[in-house]
C-alpha cells in the first residue's frame, strides 16, 4: 500500500488506515474476539497507521490496540491516540454516557493544560503497555463538542500551555508529531493562524458531500505543510447506503435536502459505473495535504468491505461532477 508523509516529520502512513472507536464500542458492544480479528484483518491487508484515543471505550480502545501491536515490529507502524481528556474511576451507576456500550467504568474530565496534557500522555502509554506513541492529537477542542463559552477557556489552556507540552514532548522525542483531532474547520484555523501543526485528524469536513475544509483549511494547511487524516469519509453513514430511510449525515438523521443531495449523487455514481461509497472513500486521496484515510469499524466484513472499494476504478474527472450537490458550509 502507498504511504504518504506526516507533515515535515519522518513519518510515513500508509493511504488507507485504521480508526479505533468501534474497538471502544461506539454504538454497539465490540467483543474482544472481535476487536482482535477486525485488527489483524487491517494488518493483513496491509494498514500500517492506527489511531485510537482515550475517549473510545474510556481506555478500552487503547487496552485492545496495545494488545494487538505489542508484538509486531515497533518501526513497521505508525501509531496515534489523543489528549484532552483525563479519566477517574467511579462506580458502575455513575458511568456517563457517551454512546459507548460496556465501557470501562470511568467518568471524564476536560483538560487541555500543560499538566493535563503530560497525565493523559502517562495513563496513555500504561493502557496501551506500549513505549512509543508516535502521534498525538489534542481531541475534541472546539464549539462542535463544548460551545462557545467553554472554547474560550479550553482554548486559553492549550494554547497558553497546552502546545508548550506538545512541543516539549516531540522535541524530546516521546512523540514525532502532534496536531488537532476535531469535526470541525474554525478551531483548526484559529489554532494554526498562532501556532504550526504537523496535522489534523478532521472527520466529515473534508469529504464528497461536505468539503467544508475546501475554502480555506485546504489552503493553509499546504502552506503550513499540515497533513490532514481525514476521517468520517461516509458521513456517518449516507455515502455509503445511499438516501435509504433512517439514513444518517454527521451524527443525525439527514434531513431532506441532504436526502435530495445524496441522491443526485448516487445517480452519477450510477451513470458512471461505480458505487458512490467508491468515490466518497478515494475522494480525500486526490488533495496533496491528505496523508491518508481512516476507515473504522468492529466487523472484520466491514473492514474488507471498505477497502475494496480503493480499488474501483473512480475516473478523477467524475469528482466535479458532483460539486453542484456539495455542502460547502461548515454546518453549526
Amino acid at each position: 500500500m502507498e504511504r504518504r508523509r506526516i507533515g515535515q516529520t519522518a513519518l510515513e502512513v500508509t493511504e488507507a488506515s485504521f480508526g479505533g472507536a468501534a474497538l471502544g464500542g461506539l454504538y454497539r458492544a465490540c467483543s474482544r474476539e472481535a476487536a482482535m480479528e477486525t485488527l489483524q484483518g487491517a494488518w493483513d491487508a496491509g494498514l500500517r497507521y492506527f489511531d485510537t484515543a482515550p475517549f473510545y471505550g474510556f481506555g478500552l480502545s487503547e487496552r485492545r490496540f496495545g494488545d494487538f501491536l505489542r508484538y509486531k515490529p515497533r518501526d513497521s507502524y505508525v501509531l496515534s491516540t489523543k489528549v484532552g481528556r483525563l479519566f477517574r474511576p467511579v462506580p458502575d451507576d455513575q458511568v456517563p454516557d457517551h454512546s459507548y456500550v460496556d465501557p470501562l467504568p470511568f467518568a471524564l474530565d476536560y483538560d487541555y493544560s500543560y499538566d493535563g496534557i503530560m497525565r493523559s500522555v502517562e495513563f496513555s502509554y500504561a493502557r496501551l503497555g506500549l513505549n512509543r506513541i508516535d502521534i498525538l492529537f489534542v481531541h475534541d477542542i472546539g464549539a462542535y463538542t463544548h460551545g462557545v463559552e467553554k472554547t474560550r477557556l479550553h482554548f486559553r489552556d492549550l494554547m497558553g500551555s497546552g502546545l508548550k507540552a506538545l512541543e516539549e514532548l516531540k522535541r524530546s522525542g516521546v512523540i514525532s508529531a502532534y496536531g488537532l483531532g476535531v469535526n470541525e474547520v474554525q478551531i483548526c484555523l484559529d489554532v494554526m493562524r498562532e501556532a504550526p501543526l504537523d496535522c489534523i485528524l478532521l472527520a466529515s469536513r473534508y469529504s464528497l458531500l461536505d468539503r467544508s475544509a475546501e475554502a480555506e483549511l485546504l489552503p493553509l494547511c499546504r502552506a503550513q505543510q499540515t497533513s490532514l487524516v481525514i476521517g468520517g469519509v461516509f458521513n456517518s453513514g449516507i455515502l455509503a447506503t445511499g438516501p435509504v430511510q433512517g439514513a444518517h449525515f454527521d451524527y443525525r438523521p439527514a434531513s431532506h435536502d441532504v436526502l435530495d443531495r445524496v441522491g443526485a449523487m448516487e445517480r452519477i455514481a450510477a451513470e458512471g459505473g461505480y458505487p458512490l461509497a467508491a468515490a466518497a472513500f478515494q475522494f480525500p486521496l486526490h488533495e496533496p495535504a491528505v496523508a491518508t484515510v481512516l476507515t473504522g469499524t468492529a466487523k472484520l466484513a466491514n473492514l474488507t468491505r471498505n477497502l475494496e472499494l480503493l480499488d474501483i476504478d473512480v475516473p478523477e474527472k467524475e469528482y466535479a461532477r458532483y460539486r453542484p450537490y456539495t455542502l460547502a458550509q461548515e454546518l453549526a
